[in-house]
Parts: structure tokens; sequence; C-alpha cells
């Protein structure tokens, strides 16, 4: 599990696109980035089905 945050939105979606490329060949890899207030996802990868 990684765990990261960002103050700016745009940051945390570059790091969230550059997770997915470094990661997401792992087989079971998930990637998500929530809103830390909220606690809402923003989004995630792969699209949940």
């Amino acid at each position: 599990m990684l765990d990261g945050w960002w103050g700016r939105e745009e940051t945390a979606r570059d790091k969230f696109r550059r997770c997915i490329g470094e990661y997401g060949s792992m087989p079971g890899a998930r990637v998500t980035l929530p809103d830390a207030t909220t606690g809402e996802t923003l989004v995630s990868w792969p699209d949940p089905q």
C-alpha cells in the first residue's frame, strides 16, 4: 500500500497517473484517489465494474 497527501488536486492526479504506470501491471493492483476531506473517491483504476 502506498499513501500520500498533496495540497493541489492537479498534483494528486499526476501522481495517480504515475502510480498506474508504475504499479498498474501488478496482479490485483488498484489505485484510488480519495478526497481527504470528504472521503469521496475522486477516481479509481481500474474502473469498478
